[in-house]
Formats: structure tokens, sequence, C-alpha cells
């Protein structure tokens, strides 16, 4: 949908623009028809509406240089980097001046000694994985875009499928330079392993969704390299047996850097999408299992205690992935499974809650019932070992009317269903524009109030990120 808002701030007139061109340089402005239609709307695609501006810049220094003009002049200002969120995050749903920080992309240090790496925002996830290995470093966090920046990960504290044993990008933040909506440069954290000193800005910023500054330095945390790494495949007769197995695995103790579930649906259109065979196809449901460390011994002790687990709840066979062959057909198809189900409909949105680990099988139960009820197609799957579950309404051919209240009414069910199950509204997209409604719903005035005091205080004229997440 294009968003069509009113609001108080300042539309963009010439002098704005020539101030951007003296500061930028005019290549680096880009105004009109030179301005590309990608940056109206994010990776889904529900919600458009174009900036006024684009200036693409380069240091903390322009990006402080134009926050400060915005202040001055109440202009609505919006981050962007590769544009890869699905709840319209960076959409400038008010126009005004959108700075784009995907040529600040500089690896800037890496200090083998404290184990941690600088970067600029504009730096690639999947570019941090290689450099980082190639200095036989790790940075654990691994959501399934790996062409966002790292900017636009820890604005929305994105979690991942290695969440289960190493935790979220928030815990591998140790420090942070921010503009803030007035133009001045704060830097928060440190190299520091430990930090009681005052109120941690630096976690408010984590998972903030560029609403109370704009990031452009991040001092990473970095963990030795695993030596090893294995994968284990394991189809069951139906989802519910396969994701109620979790909990136990979990229980056993022996650690799985990540647990997914799949289900035949998504296998076969990730198949299509990528032109190669899934390992196996034949089963309604399956697990994913990875497991890493320093030796092979170690890993094996614990995914043999996990596949007999699995065997005596139900599995029909357990599949191990040791070679890159296997492990590249196998993630490969897990990591296109978006953009796969994304190629059978017209348009999709999606429901991105999180539930308690023993409750995820009763979740995906009821959207199965939802799928019927509302006579729609829903795909799903996710992060099984933290609860974090992607629920993907298809519209297929619906007419636009019809689709837009069948979508609202099962996200109702389901994000219903989620607080029902003690679940929250976001695993690890975020707010942004799209589930503002959910948000509210779920925490009440009080938890919303505090957020936008919180706003406030950050940003008095409300001009960073406007309407987005508490707002």
């Amino acid at each position: 949908m294009d968003c069509n808002c009113t609001n108080e701030y300042k539309q963009l007139d010439q002098k704005d623009i020539d101030f951007l061109i003296n500061l930028l340089g005019a290549d680096r402005v880009l105004v009109g028809e030179n301005i590309n239609e990608d940056y109206s709307h994010d990776e889904l695609g529900g919600i458009s509406k174009m900036p006024e501006v684009v200036a693409q810049v380069l240091s903390t220094e322009e990006v402080a240089k134009i926050m400060t003009y915005a202040y001055e002049n109440t202009i609505a200002v919006v981050a962007r980097g590769s544009g890869t969120g699905l709840v319209g995050s960076s959409v400038p749903i008010f126009g005004g001046i959108m700075i784009d920080l995907t040529q600040m992309n500089n690896i800037l240090e890496i200090d083998e000694e404290n184990l941690t790496l600088t970067v600029e925002p504009g730096v690639l996830l999947m570019e941090i994985g290689k450099f980082v290995e190639d200095h036989d470093l790790f940075y654990p966090p691994d959501p399934g875009e790996k062409s966002a920046t790292i900017a636009g990960n820890i604005s929305t504290n994105a979690g991942g499928m290695r969440a289960v044993k190493y935790g979220v990008t928030r815990d591998y933040v140790r420090a942070l330079t921010v503009v803030l909506p007035t133009g001045k440069v704060i830097e928060v954290g440190g190299k520091v392993v430990k930090n009681s000193s005052g109120y941690s800005i630096k976690d408010l910023i984590c998972g903030s969704e560029g609403t109370l500054g704009i990031i452009t330095k991040a001092v990473l945390k970095l963990l030795p390299l695993p030596k090893k790494t294995i994968s284990l495949l394991i189809p069951f007769a139906n989802l519910e047996t396969a994701i109620t197995t979790v909990p136990k695995i979990i229980k056993s103790k022996a650690i799985p850097t990540a647990i997914e579930f799949m289900q035949r649906e998504c296998i076969l259109a990730a198949e299509e999408f990528l032109g190669k065979k899934f390992p196996d196809n034949s089963a309604d449901a399956y697990l994913l299992l990875t497991f890493d460390g320093n030796s092979k011994e170690d890993i094996e002790k614990d995914y043999d205690r996990v596949a007999k687990i699995c065997l005596d709840e139900g599995a029909i066979d357990v599949y191990i992935t040791d070679t890159d062959e296997r492990k590249e057909a196998v993630w490969s198809a897990r990591g296109a499974f978006l953009e796969a189900i994304k190629a059978t409909t017209t348009e999709m949105d999606e429901c991105d809650v999180v539930v308690p680990r023993n409750r995820v099988a009763e979740f995906v139960k009821y959207t199965d019932e939802l799928q019927e009820q509302f006579n729609i197609r829903i795909r799903s799957f996710g992060h099984a070992g933290d609860g974090n579950l992607h629920v993907y309404v298809l519209r297929d051919d619906l007419p636009k009317e019809q689709w837009q209240k069948k979508l609202h009414d099962v996200f109702e069910c389901m994000y219903k269903k989620s607080v029902e199950l003690e679940g929250l509204v976001s695993g690890e997209h975020g707010i942004g524009y799209a589930k503002r409604p959910y948000l509210f719903n779920q925490l009440g005035n009080d938890s919303i109030d505090l957020m936008k005091n919180i706003k406030l205080a950050f940003d008095p004229k409300n001009i960073l990120n406007p309407g987005k997440v508490c707002q």
C-alpha cells in the first residue's frame, strides 16, 4: 500500500537540496527521477513512499551535519541500509531526507587480542563472516538475509539460526558511534567485556529500528572459529511430532548451534526456486540441526545423543550432512525459503512471532487451522530452538479488498494466539510501521508511554524515522 500520511514536517525546497549538494556534491544527492523506486519500500514491499531526496553519505561528520540541519528545520529523516527489512522500518512514510549508509562500508580494524571487529554501518553480514573467518575467528549472529548491513542487523537486534547456542546481535555489540537526531555524536560502550557504567544506551540503540539515532560505527565481539561443523537433517511424519521433540533435545544438554523446522511445501518451493534437489523431500516435516566444536569426537557425542532422542520420539531417519556438498544443498535451500515462497504468490505478509519453545507446535497447528478457516495459503518455517516462527500469509489471486480483509483477520488471530501462548509480537524482524497496532495491543498504554518518553528524550522534535515502532 502507498502511505499518504499527513504531517507537520517541512517539505524540502531548493535551499534544502542546495545545502545537501554543497555538503556531499551533486553526484551523492539524488532527487526526482534520479531516485530509484527501490528506495520507497523494503524487501516485503507492502508499504511504499518515496523520499524527497536521498543523501549518500561517507562519514559520521556528514551524517551529523545533515541531522543538525534537519533538526533545525524540522525535516523528517530516515536512515537506510540494504532495504532487506520486512516491516517497513526503512520506508520514509513522511518523505523528507533518506540517508543512504551503504557506501560507508569499510572494515576499519580487527583486534585479535581483544577479539573485536570495528566496522562502518554499511558493511554486509556476508562480508563480516568471510573476513573474520580468514583470521580464524567467528561472528556468530546468522540472520537469513546475508546481504543485510550490520547497522540494519543491530537496529532490529537480528537473531537468526545460531541464536540457540550463541544468542542474538545485541550480545555481540561492544560499542557504537551514534549520531543523535539533534546532530550530536555520542560514543557508547567500548572494547570491554564488562560494563556497569550507568544506563546501557548501547543496548537501547540495539533494536530501536533507527528511531533513536543513526549508527555510523560498530565494534563487534568475535569468538574463536569452531574447527568442525556437522548438520543433521531429520525427517518426521508430521510437524507436531518434529517440534515436540525440540524441548527434549534442549533438555539433553547437547546444545546444537541451530534447530530449524521446515515443512515439505517450503522445501519443494526452494527446490523449484533454486533449480536443485534437497537431499530428501519425502517427509511432511523436518528438523535441521547443526553442531559445532573443536573436535569431531565432541560433536559426534552430542549429535549421537540427539539422533537417538529423535528416533525414540518417532523420527523417520537421521541424515548426517558432514560434507561441504551436502551442507550447501541443505543450507542453501533453508536460506532461500523466503524468496522461494515469495516467488509462488503475488503478494505476502509475515507474522514474526516468538513463543516459548514448548508452545511452537501448538502455534503452528493453529496456523494450519487458520488456513482452512479463511481459505488462504499460509506457509511457515523458523527457529524451533528459540521459538521464533516466520509465518507467511499469501495473497495468490485474491482481489485487493478481499486480501486486505483476510490478511487483517488472520493476523488478528495469530497475534492474539501468540499472547495467549505467552509469546511476543516480534522475534527478530522488528515492529517498523506495519506491526505497530499489534505491539500497542500487546504492551498496553503504560509500556507504550514509557517507550514514547524514551523517544522524546532522544528526539524532541520526532524527526528521526517518525511513525515507527511506538509512535
